[in-house]
């Protein structure tokens, strides 16, 4: 589905499924260097189980135009922005990595539009290595091999699909996104993260339903790295997957079942048939 977001196209998936705002709205957002395709289980299933579904490609990405966002204030704005063409006027988000951290700044900018906030692969600050920093600068397929190798729990690739190579799929989409693209989209991401510097104030101010979903092996932002964001959210809920920073890629069904069972807990949607 498209919308005209601050002048520019954007596109989100709905799960396959019209989109109906008279339903309890879960927006999901990707993380660097991704599209909304990385969370293809989850917002599918949401869509056929009662919730009006937007799994956006932010700026720059995948199929939506304009050129990338630089920074994660920006990217939180546009985030609201598309909430307003689309019609919905409160959303529960879920986000990963750099995702999540939009997230968390959007329910800070404009608090009453977020009912609840669900952040995977999460830390505060999120920095990145200067040597990466300047790798994705400078040879951009030579750092998306080793975030891609960072984000596996293991480069054999077990997978609940026979026959899918989990960190090959992750690194033809990263790929993918680079190809054709003159704005070194990966640079621009990940200097966002990095860069980003109101995530203690925004978690100080989150009064919604929040949950962590962490990776036991996330080597990208391990779980020590989270713990003071966590604790800035005394009412958070945390929950742990045998995974590595590819959350949705190497344990989707655990992710899935992850949100199922929190937003069960704190949201009653309409059930369709």
């Amino acid at each position: 589905m498209l919308f005209d977001v601050q002048g520019q196209s954007a596109y989100c998936y709905t799960g396959g499924k019209l989109l109906d705002t008279s339903l309890p709205a879960i927006v999901f957002i990707h993380g660097a260097q991704n599209d909304h395709s990385v969370w293809a289980l989850q917002s599918r299933y949401f869509a056929h189980h009662g919730y009006a579904v937007l799994a956006v490609d932010l700026p720059g990405h995948g199929r939506s135009s304009g050129p990338a966002l630089a920074s994660v204030p920006a990217m939180a704005q546009w985030l609201l922005a598309l909430l307003d063409a689309a019609g919905i006027q409160q959303a529960a988000l879920c986000g990963h990595s750099m995702g999540s951290l939009i997230a968390l700044e959007a329910s800070h900018q404009a608090p009453a539009r977020v009912s609840r906030l669900a952040l995977l692969g999460s830390t505060y600050p999120m920095k990145v290595s200067p040597a990466l920093l300047d790798m994705a600068r400078k040879d951009e397929a030579s750092a998306i091999d080793m975030v891609n190798i960072y984000s596996h729990a293991s480069l054999t690739g077990r997978s609940a699909i026979p026959g899918m190579y989990t960190p090959g799929v992750a690194q033809k989409l990263m790929q993918r996104l680079s190809q054709g693209n003159p704005a070194q989209l990966f640079y621009t991401d990940f200097t966002a993260c990095n860069e980003y510097a109101n995530g203690e104030q925004a978690a100080g101010a989150v009064q919604c339903p929040t949950l962590f979903v962490c990776g036991t092996r996330d080597m990208m932002t391990p779980i020590r790295s989270a713990r003071p964001l966590v604790a800035r959210i005394p009412h958070a809920q945390t929950t742990m997957i045998d995974s590595g920073h590819s959350l949705m890629n190497e344990q989707p069904a655990a992710v899935l079942d992850a949100l199922r069972d929190w937003l069960d807990r704190t949201v009653a949607p309409t059930q369709q048939a």
